[in-house]
């Protein structure tokens, strides 16, 4: 398997060009279903298999779980800035020092499970709310200083969550766990 693969087992994130409301309803649908299926997959799996990097340089089981309660916690935000102030720019921070972290290397999965499951109905629920415009609504990223509407950004959010996922499942699959 490629390093590409093991990367993006499910590719590469695509903007979407063209966003209707029945693909923004698809991709809530996917947000508010991933912490259930996070914790499907994550409740088969011992602290060895937690503690194995899911790509040789990757970060492990653990770091990618903890990596996406971190990641959607502040999607939530940036949303929550977008909402209430006009083109903010975001903060954006340094995932691999995250990552890095003693939370995020040794702390128990179920603490971010827990998290995204509590955040993701909050989440969901926000996003359920929203009119069109407001999900046209946009922030600017500092890295890149793009303009990202809100709509574009659950897209983002559903791949993340997906993606992630994919990493555990290809892992368990390949290991023959």
């Amino acid at each position: 398997m490629s390093d590409e693969q093991l990367r993006y087992p499910i590719g590469r994130f695509k903007r979407p060009e063209q966003i209707t409301n029945e693909d923004i309803q698809q991709w809530i649908e996917q947000i508010e279903q991933l912490p259930g299926k996070l914790a499907t997959v994550a409740a088969t799996l011992d602290d060895h298999q937690l503690n194995t990097p899911y790509r040789p340089g990757g970060w492990t089981v653990r770091q990618v779980v903890h990596h996406l309660a971190d990641s959607h916690l502040n999607s939530f935000i940036r949303f929550k800035w977008t909402l209430t102030e006009d083109q903010p720019t975001i903060k954006a921070y340094d995932e691999n020092a995250w990552a890095a972290l003693p939370d995020a290397n040794i702390a128990p999965i179920g603490l971010s499970l827990a998290l995204l499951a509590s955040l993701h109905q909050r989440w969901v629920f926000l996003l359920r709310s929203l009119s069109v415009e407001q999900l046209s609504r946009k922030f600017v990223h500092p890295e890149s200083g793009r303009e990202i509407s809100l709509d574009a950004n659950i897209s983002l959010y559903a791949w993340h969550g997906r993606h992630h996922l994919a990493h555990i499942l290809q892992l368990i699959e390949r290991e023959n766990w």
